[in-house]
């Protein structure tokens, strides 16, 4: 079992910037792959972003690319999604979940999930 917390949401105005923390702990698998995703209400759970083990590896929504940058500490068993630029449709709950070795972009490929945290971008 590997347990998520997630932590880090909040209300910012449209051009701000948020970082979110994705802390694991339990039976974690050195190869592992995390990922950010978020659920808009009325709307399916989209891909935000995702990194490997060691973060040689990280692939990036369109929708967020060259905005959010995803990354990890190891030693704190810990993975971040820098978020700068934000727009109102960036408002969302953001999970993070957990695999077992590569990053993909199918949320029905993670096996384990934190609780959420709310971002909203509003003025």
């Amino acid at each position: 079992q590997v347990q998520l917390v997630e932590s880090g949401g909040g209300l910012v105005q449209p051009g701000g910037s948020l970082r979110l923390s994705c802390a694991a702990s339990g039976s974690i698998f050195m190869f592992n792959a995390m990922g950010w995703f978020r659920q808009a209400p009325g709307k399916e759970r989209e891909f935000v972003a995702a990194i490997s083990w060691n973060g040689g590896s990280t692939y990036y929504a369109d929708s967020v690319k060259a905005r959010f940058t995803i990354s990890r500490d190891n030693a704190k068993n810990t993975v971040y999604l820098q978020m700068n630029s934000l727009k109102p449709e960036d408002t969302a709950v953001y999970f993070c979940a957990y695999r077992n070795h590569i990053p993909v972009t199918n949320s029905y490929e993670y096996d384990y999930w934190g609780q959420g945290t709310q971002v909203t971008v509003s003025s």
